[in-house]
């Protein structure tokens, strides 16, 4: 398989504009808030959703206009491989966050704890489970010598 084509299922209408006002984690900023606005045929998708506090959102990185194997991330000088990073500039530049839900009406998923730039393309919405995406013992790599206190 040489290609894979996905569809867009929304956007996201976000406050930030800009990529530097954008925190490096939605955590480190709860109270942000923004939405998801799905097409109208995939509305009925957000069904019993509501019973989530979290959902991960998987998008598009549509601002991206370069590819990256090996690069500096935000926290460190160092170089890392583009895989030990959340940078946007990897090879099909898909993004990933776990989102507060806040409230969903209609074809708008309301969420808080936001890491993502307004207009940004949805690829895909999965419900956050506690019992299936959290995990003990979990080594960080590179990053715990700058989360040790976060």
């Amino acid at each position: 398989m040489n290609e894979i084509i996905m569809r867009p299922i929304g956007i996201i209408r976000s406050p930030y504009k800009q990529m530097r006002d954008i925190p490096i984690q939605g955590v480190f900023k709860p109270e942000v808030k923004a939405h998801i606005e799905l097409k109208a045929k995939y509305a009925p998708g957000l069904k019993d959703l509501e019973g989530f506090s979290h959902a991960i959102v998987i998008y598009y990185f549509h601002k991206s206009e370069k590819e990256e194997v090996v690069c500096r991330p935000f926290l460190e000088d160092k170089k890392h491989g583009i895989f030990a990073i959340r940078s946007p500039h990897r090879p099909n530049h898909i993004g990933l966050s776990v989102m507060k839900i806040e409230s969903i009406r209609n074809n708008k998923l309301h969420f808080s704890e936001v890491d993502v730039l307004d207009k940004t393309p949805v690829l895909d919405i999965k419900p956050y489970v506690k019992h299936f995406d959290h995990r003990k013992s979990v080594d960080s790599g590179w990053l715990d010598k700058h989360l040790e206190n976060a």
